[in-house]
């Protein structure tokens, strides 16, 4: 049965309970909110709560910034567990603390806005409402830390309705649908896709491809998506791979994968990662596709590694030496990064510093301070090498003086250096990077590849 007979049936229904509850047609005004979220938890029928649903994701949605910050404090102060019954079932635990008093007790220490988000998602767009709930709450989450409740409870629901198991993988070429070619454009967040012909320079030559993660209740939004390019070595710069002159291969003369751009489109699921998963089923799909493929590797952005090394050029006692300090002065010289004659001074001075930028700085919980070293370092990776003046755009000179680094995702390392780093915090790092740091390896590195 075509999916838009269904729509429209379910739409057709939903507008009859509403009429039941004596709710109007059209969005409701945004300080009904909370007696419509009271109503939905306190409703047995099916249609009825559908109809309850839609009309908080419609009335949401419609609702000003004002108004929704609103309603996220409301679902922190008024909808946590029910205390009197919390307080029952932790006397009945105590009384007893076995089996259906244990099951009570959890029940009863849920929050009730867990059941409410649940609810909601039986609405049609349900889901795709309660993420772009979750981002507003992210937004304001700095200036309004009592909404972290909330937010605890919208991680705990994600984990489980995004869990691998419901993920698709699926490949996106030149002729995938042109309203999911605009999302890939749109939500590009590491290399800009300029227009068209760059987005097809990424798709449509024999040496590239493209993966995307979607999910059965968000059918043409892209999750997380992967750009992939098939090269015959291991890359040390972006702008290469993005040239729209340059000479395709042939798939079958590649043996190496570089995944050069991996975006998360929906700021509502941070936190929620699959990228991990991403990266291994294509490299697994990849390497069923091309045997010839030998390596798997990342050319990755240093999105803090400008903003740290200002920071440690001030201190005296920071983790960069006297000399090194005055060589990386070279930075502070106009124009360095078009200049030929300072090229080789500039990586002389800049390695050593990103070797102590990802081998010894640390953030308070003890990870690299990079956000992107940590994404890869968790899922797996090898820290396999360093790359100055590897990005030599705006974006990539302000954020890391033009730095870019090689992850090598070697299939059968994965899982134990994952572990090491879940468990230890234990970095794993290539010899060549080892050797860069020119000083003593921290404990918590170990030496690969």
């Amino acid at each position: 049965m075509p999916t838009t007979f269904l729509a429209d049936m379910l739409s057709s229904l939903t507008d009859r309970s509403r009429a039941l509850l004596g709710l109007p047609r059209g969005p409701l005004k945004a300080s009904d909110l909370p007696a419509l979220a009271d109503e939905l938890l306190s409703r047995r029928g099916e249609a009825s709560g559908v109809a309850l649903a839609r009309g908080i994701v419609d009335t949401y949605r419609a609702a000003p910034p004002v108004a929704r910050l609103a309603f996220l404090q409301v679902l922190a102060s008024r909808f946590g567990p029910d205390e009197a019954k919390l307080e029952a079932a932790l006397a009945a635990f105590r009384d007893n603390p076995v089996g259906e008093a244990a099951s009570a007790l959890a029940t009863a220490a849920e929050a009730r806005r867990q059941e409410l988000f649940r609810r909601i998602n039986l609405a049609p767009g349900g889901t795709a409402a309660l993420v772009r709930m979750r981002a507003d709450l992210l937004e304001a989450l700095p200036e309004h830390p009592d909404l972290a409740v909330v937010d605890r409870d919208f991680v705990h629901l994600f984990a489980s309705w995004f869990n691998r198991g419901f993920l698709v993988l699926r490949p996106i070429d030149w002729n995938t649908p042109a309203n999911i070619l605009e999302k890939i454009i749109r939500y590009e967040a590491v290399h800009e896709i300029r227009d068209w012909d760059d987005l097809r320079n990424r798709l449509a030559p024999t040496d590239r491809r493209c993966f995307a993660f979607f999910h059965p209740q968000l059918v043409d939004e892209p999750l997380i998506f992967v750009e992939v390019a098939l090269t015959t070595d291991m890359p040390g710069a972006i702008a290469p791979l993005l040239d729209l002159a340059r000479k395709p291969i042939a798939a079958n003369e590649a043996n190496t994968a570089v995944f050069y751009s991996i975006s998360n489109t929906q700021g509502g699921l941070a936190g929620v990662s699959f990228g991990h998963f991403l990266i291994k089923q294509v490299a697994e799909d990849l390497k069923k596709d091309l045997p010839n493929l030998k390596t798997f590797v990342t050319l990755s952005p240093v999105p803090g590694f400008a903003r740290w090394l200002r920071a440690e050029r001030d201190k005296e006692d920071g983790l960069l030496d006297a000399g090194l300090r005055r060589a990386l002065a070279v930075l502070d010289q106009e124009g360095y990064a078009q200049d030929p004659a300072l090229a080789d001074t500039v990586r002389r001075a800049v390695l050593p510093a990103a070797a102590v930028y990802f081998l010894k700085a640390r953030s308070h919980s003890g990870k690299p301070v990079d956000p992107v070293a940590r994404f890869h370092l968790g899922n797996g990776a090898r820290l396999e090498r360093l790359n100055p003046l590897g990005d030599l755009s705006e974006k990539g000179l302000r954020q890391s003086h033009g730095l870019m680094v090689n992850y090598c995702y070697d299939l059968d390392d994965i899982e134990e250096n994952h572990e090491a780093y879940a468990e230890k915090g234990t970095v794993a790092a290539s010899r060549s990077v080892q050797r860069a740091l020119k000083t003593d390896l921290p404990a918590d590195v170990i030496v690969a590849g």
